[in-house]
């Protein structure tokens, strides 16, 4: 299935694309627009304007695809709340990982195409995953 979203990937766009190829659709094909008219028909547009999945109600977009999906994974939850930091910074959770991954995420996007971001931060988003996997099966954070 084809997935669209805005050119320029960040945190939030990243992050939904991680989302999506790893618990929603494992064979996504993404495309890069400039403006959501140049979404192609036969693609699910998120995180742009106007689009069912993208921000509402001050949830990001990766918050918003979890409640559009039912996806009640705690630990996807968990990633949320800083993905929702690293992107709205609202203050809203605790999430002290959230500057340092805004900041990396920005930084790649200066430096990478947005298929390339999303090939680099795949491997990030997975070791997170995994870390707070982890921590809520043993309740502590892992050593």
């Amino acid at each position: 299935m084809k997935w669209a979203t805005r050119r320029g990937v960040h945190i939030d766009r990243a992050a939904c694309a991680w989302l999506i190829r790893r618990h929603l659709d494992a064979d996504a094909e993404f495309v890069f627009v400039g403006d959501p008219a140049e979404v192609p028909e036969d693609a699910t547009p998120f995180d742009m304007r106007g689009v069912e999945l993208s921000h509402h109600g001050g949830d990001c977009s990766f918050e918003t695809i979890l409640h559009r999906y039912g996806l009640a994974d705690p630990v996807l939850w968990k990633m949320a709340e800083i993905v929702h930091e690293a992107d709205i910074d609202d203050e809203r959770f605790d999430a002290p990982e959230a500057p340092g991954l805004d900041a990396v995420l920005r930084g790649l996007s200066m430096t990478c195409d947005d298929p390339r971001v999303l090939e680099i931060t795949a491997p990030v988003f997975d070791g997170l995953y995994e870390l707070y996997r982890r921590g809520l099966l043993l309740g502590r954070e892992p050593a």
